[in-house]
């Protein structure tokens, strides 16, 4: 077949590189422009794009999908398939209708849950113990599409969104070609999103990543994972921001926010049900370190409160 393959942040290699490596041909990847990054501000390609010129395959790069030019050059492709994964904006319905066998999309939760931008992210931050991959048949809306497969997958302890994306795109890549395998072989079924079911992952905003220290410890660990590596969890010690990037759960009580313990490697904070005892964590300005390392370096006295 011919496939046309927009997506692209690294979460989509893994879907792109299945795609090169099979039978199939793949005469086009559409990506998000290049972007500046870095304190350089330098434009720097996405990794689908990186991908792809390694195989000399063309790139397109619109600004916007929702052409007349954009979609009279898909159409001179001729593609038989479109495959989408994590391209970052919806499809028009000319789009969707352009090859003769659709457009498939890999999403990365357990469809009709977690519907949107960023279904990694608060998945954990709500504490589900099991996510997935779900390929969709798409339609006009935002993950809405009738189901094709789907798999899911434990949330260890140990994972953040960061470890669990690693795992979900590899599955993704992996669930991309069994359902072309199975939509060759005519024995694909779609099922409908049960819409009674629905939940929606939206965008993260950095304001996202800030601890209230009302919610229990589980929750404010919960979202420590969820939110790592982007856009981090933060609270404010001395009108400066301090970075929290791993904590464990422990026994404990105070007002929230409290610090209940400081020194000898431990910074035990109250929180609304139970403690946290912070592992790694950055003031403003400052080096990323480890707890120990940190009180070395500075006091953090019993009794401070943080947070605003």
């Amino acid at each position: 077949m011919r496939i046309i393959f927009m997506g692209t942040p690294e979460f989509a290699v893994p879907s792109l590189r299945a795609l090169i490596e099979s039978e199939d041909d793949v005469i086009a990847v559409v990506a998000q422009p290049d972007k500046p990054k870095g304190r350089g501000r330098k434009l720097t390609s996405p990794p689908t794009k990186i991908l792809a010129e390694e195989y000399n395959i063309p790139v397109l790069q619109p600004e916007k999908i929702k052409t007349e030019e954009f979609l009279k050059e898909l159409k001179e492709l001729n593609p038989d398939l479109i495959c989408v994964t994590a391209y970052g904006k919806i499809l028009p319905k000319e789009l969707l209708e352009l090859p003769q066998y659709g457009c498939i999309n890999v999403h990365a939760s357990l469809l009709p849950k977690y519907r949107g931008a960023a279904p990694i992210n608060w998945a954990v931050v709500r504490g589900e113990r099991e996510t997935g991959i779900t390929t969709i048949l798409m339609d006009e809306g935002m993950d809405t599409g009738d189901m094709l497969i789907i798999r899911g997958i434990q949330i260890q302890d140990e994972d953040d969104a960061g470890s669990l994306s690693e795992k979900l795109s590899s599955l993704g890549g992996e669930l991309l070609l069994e359902t072309l395998c199975q939509l060759k072989e005519g024995k694909l079924n779609p099922v409908k999103q049960d819409e009674s079911q629905a939940t929606y992952a939206p965008m993260l905003k950095k304001s996202d990543g800030e601890i209230n220290w009302e919610k229990s410890a589980l929750e404010i660990w919960d979202l420590i994972r969820g939110m790592n590596p982007w856009p981090g969890t933060f609270t404010k010690f001395s009108n400066k921001s301090l970075k929290i990037y791993n904590a464990s759960v422990t026994h404990g009580h105070g007002e929230p926010g409290e610090v209940i313990e400081s020194g000898l490697g431990i910074l035990r904070v109250a929180t609304g049900a139970g403690a946290l005892d912070i592992l790694e964590l950055q003031l403003e300005g400052g080096k990323r370190l480890d707890i120990k390392s940190f009180l070395a370096g500075r006091r953090i006295d019993k009794g401070t409160i943080l947070g605003n």
